[in-house]
């Protein structure tokens, strides 16, 4: 089980809750980030790279269940029974003579089968789950690969972030937290430059493009739902960090640093594979960063290298997923929100509720307190409050409307083609 997976995953279905509204892309969210702060989490907020497949030399041993493992962990025959329904357990298995437990039925299915409603039902898998998950515990875990590596941990970051923001869960939030504080601690060297990883109080070597990609959007995600500025501060000086290292004006972004070991060449791989790219990271990053920053050098660099690979993307679309995002960004309109107002304020806080309330993928919010503290992005400052209440300013591509008090005028604007 990869992190990068669980991270990718976990917020492509938080997305298409946003999108649809169905609640079972929700619940695959949240399981999936419930189980990586079980599972893969360190005591100070880490995300650790990957579980075994085995134990006792056995592929999913840990994980796999017969209809016998099923009735001693469920000793009443209903409660058994229920779950052999909702995951379709059988003699055969799915694996090997044995089950992955995989849902056979709905929420609805399984209550028309069992005489309850969806919402029972529900509640009854919950519960029984639990009861498998206890008994599991008592066999002997797979083992752990407890490296923390930067990238992986940008991306997890930044599913905890938007998921503690967008479906409102402090609890995500907090562990987003602790993730940020510990990788800004921890996987920095005496010189401030990224690393690629850590474990055990132990440094690895020094971080590629993907790291700095990859954190910097995290941070970005996580100043977004926790508006504290050394968030958004520590993201503005790797963004600097990383043109100063991977940038080349005739070339575009490299894989390695100038300060990297001698190589035959520098590698540079574009594409978009299991993981996205470090340059359609890095593209990504200055566009956002861009519109915090109203940094005109910074989006004509993220418009050049997406021209340079327009060809490319259009000819094979499915190996360049992040650079199509990256792309969507680019065409926008690009909306850029700052909101000001006092900490607690429930003017401040019924605009913010507005600004994150729909899922707006080409949206970014700053929201602060007056006076400024130092290191506020661009977006936020020179602004007033309107008559003396919290005001929102919405701007697109560095042009700001007028501002507004009112949540209702700020979701028009918002909503504006």
């Amino acid at each position: 089980k990869m992190l990068y997976d669980n991270a990718l995953l976990a917020k492509a279905y938080l997305h298409g809750y946003l999108v649809t509204g169905n609640e079972d892309y929700r619940d695959v969210c949240q399981k999936t980030l419930d189980f990586v702060i079980r599972e893969m989490t360190g005591p100070r907020g880490g995300f650790y790279a990957s579980l075994d497949a085995d134990s006792e030399g056995e592929e999913g041993k840990y994980y796999v269940w017969t209809k016998d493992d099923i009735q001693g962990a469920l000793p009443d025959p209903e409660d058994s029974r229920f779950i052999v329904a909702a995951y379709g357990v059988s003699e055969e298995g799915n694996f090997e003579g044995k089950n992955i437990l995989q849902r056979n039925l709905s929420d609805r299915a399984l209550a028309e089968a069992f005489d309850l409603s969806p919402a029972q039902a529900r509640h009854k898998l919950e519960e029984l789950n639990q009861k498998l998950l206890q008994a599991r515990e008592k066999r002997t875990r797979p083992g752990t690969d407890d490296k923390v590596l930067c990238a992986w941990n940008g991306w997890m970051l930044t599913a905890f972030a938007e998921a503690g923001r967008y479906l409102q869960q402090p609890a995500y939030t907090e562990v987003a937290i602790r993730n940020a504080d510990f990788l800004l601690e921890e996987l920095r060297d005496e010189n401030g430059r990224l690393v690629r990883s850590w474990r055990q109080g132990e440094r690895g070597r020094k971080g590629y493009l993907e790291d700095y990609g990859g954190l910097i959007l995290g941070l970005l995600s996580l100043y977004q739902t926790d508006p504290q500025t050394k968030w958004f501060r520590s993201a503005w000086a790797l963004t600097g960090d990383m043109l100063d290292l991977f940038y080349d004006a005739e070339e575009g972004f490299f894989d390695t640093g100038v300060d990297d070991e001698d190589l035959l060449y520098r590698p540079r791989d574009l594409q978009d594979n299991a993981t996205p790219s470090g340059s359609s990271l890095a593209v990504t990053a200055l566009l956002l960063m861009s519109g915090y920053e109203f940094n005109l050098d910074w989006y004509d660099m993220a418009q050049e290298m997406l021209t340079s690979q327009a060809e490319l993307i259009l000819r094979q679309p499915l190996f360049f997923g992040q650079w199509l995002a990256a792309a969507d960004l680019a065409v926008g309109p690009l909306r850029e929100v700052a909101i000001l107002g006092p900490d607690h304020d429930p003017g401040r806080q019924a605009l913010v509720d507005e600004l994150w309330k729909t899922f707006r993928p080409r949206t970014l919010g700053a929201v602060s307190e007056l006076p400024l503290p130092g290191g506020a992005p661009t977006l936020l400052e020179g602004r007033t409050l309107l008559n003396e209440q919290a005001t929102a300013y919405v701007c697109r591509r560095f042009n700001c409307r007028r501002p507004l008090n009112d949540p209702r005028e700020l979701r028009k604007e918002l909503n504006a083609p």
